[in-house]
């Protein structure tokens, strides 16, 4: 009986210990990110000069001076503490090996099984991190890397995204050990009305060269899939088609087509094109556009960064996934605005106990650079019907977005190869190999650069 009653302290003692580190954890992540918009609130008023946002050779410190709070997801996840990794999982996440500089692929059996979306993603992945890796300063330590390239965190693993809070639904994983890495379109995303951040960047800056924001088109604009909607909220696409349905205020359509470039055009123009079968905008004409909507899909959508390199009035629910600069948005809740319904009532809204934990600062007017608005969209033709009637307010926070995502450097390739060193740096501080690293040492490991030249598996 004693030693009954003296496990079950101890494996209490065990779990309140875990809890207490995770909400530690939690609390100084919430810290870091409040230091972070305090920072680059400051930081703003001496920009560096634009150059330095193409360097992929800044050391670390001079990557933590020009971003400040980049690395903010990095530290929480280390700050968690270690965990530990099993070698040779053949159906998980790729696996691949650092040393002296050099990468090295793993084998992996279900590659096959792979569409040809995750491969394109999976080889921007592994390009992003040889050129992390070949432009560093210094020498990156040696380490064994999970790379997940799906859609869905994968235990730990390298992921682009993973859940803020928990969903209200058993098909969505709990929240994991994934470490945020960059989107693969900052390498490339061969989809027509995409193709890269280089290039959707450089198609920006030229129409927000062109565009003032009072030209701006005073519309919401949303082209996607009317089904990819997630567990959070599962009519999420649905609704946004059925409130904007016929709205003067409003240019919402789903995609009726797209696909991937998969050859060069005959005039041999490496620019993505449109499709005749495809009302899609190229990503940059959404900057056309007052008011952009962001809607997640079956998890997180690529199209944020690009979105936020605008300067327009991001409108999305309260964001469910985050990516490695989500923590950088600074939200105005529509419920905290005086809006008015078009029957001439006043309604509100109060996010989910999860929106509220992932989300509990509100921002006033003159600071937040996103709106967040109801989940069901109820309230989105009041918020733009605010707006243009504060358009000193709208305009502000469209380029509070720019400012910071674009004037900063938040998304340029500096900052982006700073992010993956960082990423891998605090990775190896974290991680555990459970098997003994020698194990690899005996392993067909494929050298990165006769992995890129073949069709190894």
């Amino acid at each position: 009986m004693r030693l009954r009653q003296a496990r079950h302290l101890l494996f209490s003692t065990i779990g309140a210990g875990a809890c207490v580190i995770f909400w530690l954890a939690t609390k100084q992540w919430l810290k870091d990110r409040l230091d972070v918009l305090g920072a680059t609130s400051k930081a703003r008023k001496r920009p560096p000069s634009g150059h330095i946002f193409h360097s992929l050779h800044l050391d670390e410190n001079q990557c933590e001076a020009v971003f400040p709070g980049l690395t903010n997801d990095i530290n929480y996840n280390v700050a968690l503490g270690p965990f530990k990794l099993t070698l040779g999982g053949s159906l998980g996440p790729l696996q691949v090996r650092i040393k002296n500089g050099r990468l090295y692929i793993a084998p992996r059996k279900d590659a096959v099984a792979l569409s040809s979306e995750l491969l394109e993603a999976q080889s921007a992945a592994l390009h992003q991190i040889d050129r992390a890796i070949i432009t560093s300063p210094e020498l990156l330590p040696n380490t064994i890397l999970s790379i997940n390239i799906r859609d869905q965190p994968f235990g730990a693993a390298f992921s682009y995204a993973r859940p803020a809070y928990a969903a209200p639904s058993a098909n969505t994983p709990p929240v994991t050990r994934a470490f945020l890495m960059p989107h693969f379109s900052f390498w490339s995303w061969p989809l027509p009305f995409i193709g890269s951040m280089s290039r959707a960047a450089a198609a920006t800056d030229a129409i927000e060269r062109e565009v003032p924001f009072t030209r701006k088109i005073p519309k919401v604009v949303w082209r996607g899939t009317r089904s990819w909607s997630s567990s959070y909220h599962p009519r999420q696409r649905e609704d946004l088609i059925r409130v904007t349905k016929g709205a003067p205020w409003a240019d919402v359509q789903p995609l009726t087509g797209y696909g991937p470039v998969t050859h060069k055009t005959d005039t041999g123009d490496s620019r993505p094109h449109r499709e005749d079968t495809s009302n899609a905008l190229m990503i940059e004409d959404f900057c056309r556009y007052k008011y952009i909507i962001y809607t997640e899909g079956v998890t997180y959508s690529g199209r944020l960064q690009f979105h936020q390199m605008c300067k327009s009035v991001l409108l999305s629910p309260p964001i469910a996934w985050l990516q490695h600069t989500t923590h950088l948005v600074r939200p105005l809740f529509s419920s905290d605005l005086p809006l008015i319904q078009r029957n001439g009532t006043s309604k509100s809204w109060q996010g989910s106990a999860g929106e509220q934990e992932a989300w509990p600062v509100h921002y006033r007017p003159k600071e937040a650079n996103v709106i967040f608005v109801a989940p069901d969209w109820s309230d989105l033709e009041a918020t733009v019907n605010w707006l243009e009637e504060h358009p000193g307010t709208a305009e502000g926070i469209a380029t509070r977005q720019r400012d910071l995502f674009v004037g900063r450097g938040y998304l340029s390739p500096a900052a982006e190869t700073c992010y993956w060193r960082s990423l891998i740096k605090g990775w190896s501080k974290a991680v555990q190999i459970e098997e003994n690293e020698s194990t690899w040492e005996v392993q067909n490991l494929i050298p990165w650069e006769t992995f890129v030249l073949g069709n190894h598996t």
